[in-house]
């Protein structure tokens, strides 16, 4: 007892410096995923990319999560081997994969630099430059969802019984400011095309860097597991067994929520990827404006889900928020699609929507799975959530370049932005549906988290 009530995690602060240096591990790889938002149009010029391409780029990220279950991989890897190991591996993976895919788009690549030659010689339909992009992507994807899979097991480690909702809120909240910063900063970067080779690079090093401060993490963990005198060498009775997962896809409400989550986010993510060339053609904002307003989303989460996730520890009712947040999501999308209501407004009410689900989902999967197989639960849902990250900005690039035939100088975005609808419109059905099963079978979703 006397080495429990000593151990690092008992330290306040030492655990919300544990979540900062978390965080920007997490900033770092929202940041990369999102700095491309605001430059769409000049890897169109820069590259000759289409609509469909950009599509394709943005959810070649995916592929390895969605098709190969990296996700549920890593997340079993994890709860096999353990975080230091695993989060080492797969930290690695994406900082590899940023830089490849800065590579891609140097000026020494472009120059006939090493490899250019060998994506040349091979679906000429697309440009070399794509090609290796999407190589960089695809490795970028392989370790960022198991990453962030990590962090989340991180903080369950370091937090559960102690404010966990308030900590995944806040998790959010730095994930959330790295795709502010990139909204905001990467255009302005850029400087209309004239470096937009330099302002994906800042984006791959920030990467790195994110590598760098989970090497630091590592020497925490270790000393927190001799303090608790916890090995990461399992023991057969916590082995990974088969059946975990089966366990996991038979329960009805953890089905639901993993359904809620791709709905969820395959109406944000890809939207907001779309949604600075959606205000510049519908509201006829430059692509500094764009980012700035595209990043109210991310503004709005860093102040409402810290508050949010108290809210939960305290007072519980996730399930409700979750229909909550669900339905000002649809009510975003209905808005965007369909009326010229100023910009600003939506966007605020789109991060107070994503605000409410992530804190309220990721946090309550502690109610429905046991602490072992964590990881694997996590890792599951991100593989379900890749799937529509995939499927969605691809078939939004497409449904973009159909509905405005002979490429006019203005796109009409109401076809795309009806896909979102429908999307938002399955995730309010999935949310009432949980918030029914948990009432009927006792889960505690809607029970505070801190209660005892």
């Amino acid at each position: 007892m006397e080495k429990v009530r000593k151990a690092l995690n008992e330290s306040a602060a030492m655990r919300w410096g544990i979540l900062i240096l978390t965080g920007f591990i997490l900033s770092v790889n929202y940041y990369f995923y999102d700095a491309f938002s605001t430059l769409k149009g000049l890897l169109m010029s820069e590259f000759g990319f289409s609509n469909t391409d950009y599509g394709l780029f943005v959810s070649f990220y995916s592929i390895p999560n969605t098709f190969l279950l990296m996700a549920v991989v890593g997340g079993v890897i994890l709860d096999k081997i353990g975080i230091r190991r695993t989060g080492f591996i797969f930290v690695f993976f994406m900082a590899f994969g940023a830089m490849l895919t800065a590579y891609g788009a140097s000026d020494y690549y472009g120059n006939n630099g090493p490899g250019y030659g060998l994506m040349t010689s091979f679906l000429p339909g697309y440009s070399p430059e794509l090609k290796m992009m999407l190589l960089g992507r695809f490795f970028y994807g392989l370790g960022a969802e198991t990453s962030i899979v990590v962090v989340s097991k991180i903080l369950v480690k370091w937090f559960k019984g102690k404010d966990l909702a308030l900590a995944f809120g806040l998790k959010v909240g730095f994930g959330r400011l790295g795709t502010f910063v990139a909204l905001q900063l990467s255009p302005v970067i850029a400087d209309g095309g004239a470096h937009l080779s330099t302002a994906i690079w800042f984006a791959a090093v920030l990467v790195l860097a994110g590598l760098l401060a989970f090497i630091v993490y590592i020497w925490y963990d270790l000393k927190l597991d001799k303090q608790l005198a916890i090995t990461e060498v399992k023991s057969k009775k916590d082995a990974f067994r088969f059946r975990d997962i089966t366990s996991l896809l038979t329960n009805p409400a953890f089905l639901l929520i993993a359904l809620l989550c791709v709905t969820f986010y395959s109406a944000v993510f890809p939207f907001i990827a779309f949604a600075p060339d959606l205000l510049f053609n519908k509201f006829g904002l430059s692509d500094v404006e764009s980012g700035r307003y595209t990043s109210l989303i991310p503004l709005a989460t860093l102040i409402f889900t810290p508050l949010f996730g108290m809210f939960i520890d305290r007072k519980g009712k996730a399930a409700s928020l979750m229909v909550f947040g669900s339905l000002s999501l649809l009510l975003v999308h209905l808005s965007f699609a369909y009326t010229y209501i100023p910009p600003w407004l939506p966007m605020i009410f789109l991060g107070l929507a994503f605000s409410l689900i992530p804190a309220t989902m990721w946090p309550s999967m502690v109610k429905l799975v046991d602490d072992k197989i964590i990881g694997t639960a996590y890792g599951l849902m991100y593989s379900i959530q890749n799937l529509g990250l995939f499927v969605f900005p691809i078939l939004a690039g497409y449904i973009l370049d159909a509905s405005n035939p002979g490429n006019p100088e203005t796109l009409d975005y109401t076809a795309t932005m009806t896909m979102f609808v429908i999307l938002s419109s399955l995730g309010v059905g999935f949310a009432f549906l949980l918030k029914n099963q948990d009432a009927k079978k006792g889960y505690g979703i809607e029970l505070p988290l801190n209660k005892k």
